[in-house]
């Protein structure tokens, strides 16, 4: 295994500069945010551009393996986590638009993975959705495909705040869509698996680790704490909503230990990529390293 971390927390610090520390600092590859170069609203965690895949040609994009690699790090993927089955017609086919390009990104780059959300429409139920995603996800399959890239898919439901209630904008989080997909794309289509999320779905770890271990392509690292006061006063009906608190690796409630020993025994030996969404070590380039930092020291007795 190797561990790294998404390079979202840092919208605007150039690549160079995040690899440059990143390197010395025990870290051993980045997934790269790949978001559309934007200067509007972007959800939290979410819009950082990196890489601008509008415009990567092969001379820039063999330019940025070799500055990355001159850190001593490794690519593991590049991240773009869109809504590609949003009700709105112009939204969905902008996100599409943009997933395919980071796909031919990571072509040119020979990395591996394109990590992201299957997406859904949140006023819809998951069977409804799944039909949806039937008609939608076929061209982005056969895009990934073509270029011998491989999806991996959060399994995060995206239900934080009330436009995402009550369905959410992501229905690949349980193992009831999770055969799904993979019996219709698992050649191409895998896990991007994130135990935070199981901890406040009450979805088994290493059951569901055992059942898809051989379909895990990519890990984040990320942890979450149960508000026992938010959750008494909304109820688990309310998704999470007000009582489920991203944390870093090692300040919540999952079992990091346990987590890893299923991972070694379904013969996972891919990347650990802390996913960092912790509200206490945000706000400066300094706190989000420090944040990183305290993540590393957590995981690396398991990461050898």
């Amino acid at each position: 295994m190797r561990l790294g971390f998404l390079t979202a927390p840092f919208p605007d610090t150039p690549l160079g500069e995040v690899a440059a520390w990143a390197g010395p600092n025990g870290f051993e590859s980045l997934e790269i945010a790949c978001w559309p170069p934007s200067t509007g609203t972007a959800r939290r965690y979410a819009g950082t551009s990196h890489i601008d895949v509008t415009d990567l040609s092969q001379e820039r994009a063999t330019e940025i393996v070799e500055e990355v690699a001159s850190h001593g790090l490794a690519i593991s993927g590049l991240g773009y986590y869109p809504n590609p089955m949003h009700p709105d017609r112009e939204v969905r086919e902008t996100a599409i638009g943009h997933m395919k390009l980071v796909i031919e990104a990571a072509a040119r780059m020979e990395v591996p993975f394109f990590n992201t959300f299957l997406g859904g429409d949140a006023s819809k139920h998951v069977d409804a959705n799944w039909e949806t995603a039937l008609t939608i996800w076929p061209e982005i399959v056969d895009r990934a495909t073509d270029q011998g890239v491989k999806i991996t898919i959060e399994n995060c439901p995206m239900i934080f705040s009330h436009d995402e209630w009550p369905g959410g904008h992501n229905i690949a989080w349980s193992p009831y869509i999770w055969r799904r997909i993979i019996e219709q794309w698992g050649g191409t289509i895998g896990l991007n698996y994130d135990p935070s999320h199981l901890v406040w779905l009450m979805i088994d770890q290493e059951r569901f680790i055992r059942e898809f271990g051989p379909h895990i392509l990519h890990v984040q690292a990320k942890d979450v704490e149960i508000d026992r006061d938010g959750l008494y006063e909304r109820g688990a009906l309310s998704s999470g909503i007000g009582w489920q608190i991203p944390r870093l690796p090692g300040l919540g409630e999952a079992n990091w230990g346990r987590i890893f020993a299923a991972l070694w025994r379904a013969g996972y030996d891919g990347d650990v990529i802390i996913e960092h969404e912790d509200r206490d070590f945000e706000g400066s380039d300094e706190l989000v390293k420090r944040g990183f930092l305290l993540a590393r020291d957590i995981l690396r007795p398991y990461i050898k």
